[in-house]
């Protein structure tokens, strides 16, 4: 599915940054990875160029048998609204939307079957059925970010994204949004890739890519 060989992102200056320095690995369909590691190790830098909205200034990244790398930025573009799925720390809803309004949004930039109908779907997957009309200042943070993730779906992603997801979120709602990627990762096959700086996370994936200092330090599978 993802597949990553000497990926370099370096940050000129008078003294160059190497926020990744040679990352090679390899994310199968059906995984649902987490990337760990201590702050400034280049977990979300990592997470940013295998998510398209950066480039690497050397290296390439295969997602299926796409050079992504090499797409031109309106390719990127394209390919990121009908392959890919993000949710991040800040759940981005619009505030004068509904909840159904927004995991609706997206589809609306895109041509073929993502209705109405499949957002109400996807509200219902993450628990949120009966919340549709409700506008964000009426949710809970847990609530909003299930919400997000709704919406990170609409395009039936190939691998969804997410970039500290429960940073922002108590331990009780923390827990719902992972047992919830756990959900999609195994009844969908959903292919899930995740920066986390939580010790507690790993149980709910089944690979840790540790990152130290712009490197992979290891691989570990869990299950």
């Amino acid at each position: 599915m993802i597949k990553v060989k000497n990926l370099k992102k370096i940050y000129p200056g008078k003294v160059p940054t190497y926020a990744l320095n040679g990352v090679s690995f390899d994310i199968q369909k059906g995984d649902f990875v987490a990337i760990m590691g201590r702050s400034g190790s280049g977990k979300s830098t990592l997470l940013h160029q295998l998510s398209l909205i950066d480039t690497p200034t050397e290296g390439s990244i295969f997602i299926g048998n796409v050079d992504v790398s090499k797409l031109s930025d309106g390719q990127k573009t394209d390919f990121r609204l009908r392959s890919l799925g993000y949710v991040f720390q800040e759940y981005a809803l619009l505030a004068e939307m509904s909840a159904l309004e927004n995991v609706y949004l997206p589809a609306l930039a895109l041509e073929g079957n993502h209705d109405r109908e499949h957002a109400e779907e996807l509200l219902k997957t993450v628990g949120l059925d009966q919340r549709l009309s409700h506008y964000p200042s009426e949710l809970s943070g847990g609530e909003q970010q299930r919400v997000a993730i709704a919406r990170s779906l609409i395009n039936n992603p190939k691998i969804l994204f997410a970039d500290e997801p429960t940073a922002n979120l108590d331990t009780a709602s923390s827990k719902i949004i992972l047992e919830l990627f756990q959900k999609l990762n195994r009844e969908r096959g959903q292919t899930i890739v995740m920066v986390t700086h939580e010790p507690d996370d790993k149980k709910y994936v089944n690979k840790i890519i540790w990152l130290k200092d712009g490197l992979v330090e290891r691989e570990e599978k869990i299950f």
